[in-house]
């Protein structure tokens, strides 16, 4: 038995029966889960509110998308000059899909981040049950595409990396990091959501890593957060999942050179995307 300072790897057993549920001896049906049949009333319930509970946020994230982002596209392909500018940006972005070359879709970071580190808010660590600090530092990402990098440049809230990260004072251990999905940047949400306290509290440092255009980086006016990930075209669009990979790479870069050498990675929805994408230019998760 470990306890709560101890690492532990895993910190929970790991059944080897893929055709089991839960442990119980129920066969998985051809897509591999369960049969409703199977699940008692409350697993039936959580199942069941699970999904209207995902139906209602992704219309609810539609609706906000279709009334604020969907204008400001359409009108900017209403102008020729900047519809112009798209369809060339757009082929800028095709070509470097037809190289298949990762390292310049993706380019890698060059350096270790200067990281500044701030007390979080009391209730987060009241939250982790340790030390929870709020890091930041400056973006080195360059926009791939050349006729956007001035226009890049000048976000200056989007160019600072933030990030929370619960440390144990015996550290570095092995560290979980999380991406959030869109419009979905609260850490003490996301802490909740994703069970970080228990992994916490099994041994495991935790890093939750906030997207671009989201939270802090959002800057102002910004009617919310993640809002400009859509609000710049398809080729802002582009530039923005560049940037989440590079500024997690940074990320990683950090961690490393702090002494932690086992990073995992996870996300949910758009960090799902991201992570993948982390994953398919990186080995050291």
């Amino acid at each position: 038995m470990t306890s709560d300072t101890d690492p532990a790897d895993p910190p929970f057993p790991v059944p080897d029966n893929p055709d089991a549920f839960e442990g119980a001896d129920v066969p998985a049906g051809a897509d591999g889960l369960p049969p409703l049949s199977a699940l008692s009333a409350r697993e039936r319930l959580v199942v069941e509110a699970s999904a209207l509970g995902d139906l209602a946020l992704r219309t609810w994230v539609a609706s906000v998308l279709a009334t604020t982002v969907a204008p400001v596209v359409v009108a900017a392909a209403a102008r020729r000059a900047e519809s112009r500018d798209e369809r060339a940006n757009l082929r800028f972005y095709a070509d470097l899909a037809a190289e298949r070359d990762p390292a310049k879709s993706f380019p890698a970071p060059t350096g270790v981040p200067r990281v500044r580190s701030r007390p979080a808010h009391p209730v987060a660590e009241w939250i982790a049950g340790g030390t929870v600090d709020n890091i930041a530092f400056p973006s080195s990402f360059t926009a791939v595409n050349p006729a956007l990098r001035a226009q890049w440049n000048a976000l200056t809230a989007n160019n600072i990396v933030r990030a929370q990260h619960w440390r144990h004072h015996d550290g570095p251990r092995p560290t979980l990091c999380v991406i959030h999905g869109f419009m979905g940047s609260s850490y003490l949400a996301n802490g909740r959501f994703f069970s970080l306290p228990w992994y916490y509290r099994s041994g495991y440092d935790v890093l939750m890593y906030t997207l671009p255009f989201h939270g802090k980086r959002g800057g102002r006016p910004s009617p919310f957060t993640g809002f400009g990930y859509f609000s710049r075209g398809l080729g802002g669009f582009a530039e923005a999942m560049a940037q989440a990979v590079h500024d997690f790479r940074s990320i990683l870069d950090y961690l490393r050179h702090t002494g932690v050498d086992r990073i995992a990675l996870t996300g949910i929805s758009l960090g799902g995307y991201t992570s993948a994408l982390v994953a398919s230019v990186d080995d050291r998760l």
